[in-house]
């Protein structure tokens, strides 16, 4: 049996509708990662593959932030315009001390925001401790880190 033709004219919205949000998250995603590189001479992030969220319930919400066109535009960027963008492995970077890099034995759970080393007593912000770690891993000094701010 042949569509309807009010079916059809449905199905052309939604394409639609589908394409333009596609194009605000490649637009969004490009103007992010021009001002960061922009800002920055170098930067770290997590090398994270949203693949492996497929049989989760994170699925979608990944897919829908898209994490992973987010981090190709960042790279594309950075070739562009001469900077470097370093992709760091995304294992144990909130559970190492960007201090001394020792590992905590327990995973820590999201409500907790601060963390501290067991070995050397370092304490800071959760992501904060993350983003020196990914520095220290992709060769960078985290020393001038905390200067950095957000634009906003």
């Amino acid at each position: 049996q042949a569509a309807s033709a009010g079916y059809r004219t449905a199905r052309r919205r939604a394409a639609r509708l589908h394409k333009k949000v596609a194009r605000q998250r490649t637009d969004t995603a490009r103007k992010w990662a021009k001002r960061v590189v922009r800002d920055h001479d170098a930067v770290a992030v997590e090398d994270f593959r949203p693949r492996f969220l497929a049989r989760t319930t994170m699925a979608r919400k990944a897919a829908d932030a898209a994490i992973g066109a987010t981090k190709a535009a960042l790279v594309e960027m950075g070739r562009k315009h001469g900077r470097d963008v370093h992709l760091v492995h995304p294992a144990h970077t909130t559970t190492d001390c960007a201090r001394c890099g020792a590992r905590t034995k327990h995973a820590l759970p999201l409500s907790e925001r601060t963390y501290t080393c067991t070995m050397c007593g370092a304490v800071s912000p959760r992501d904060k401790n993350s983003a020196r770690v990914m520095l220290v891993r992709a060769g960078l000094d985290p020393a001038g880190a905390d200067l950095v701010r957000p634009a906003t």
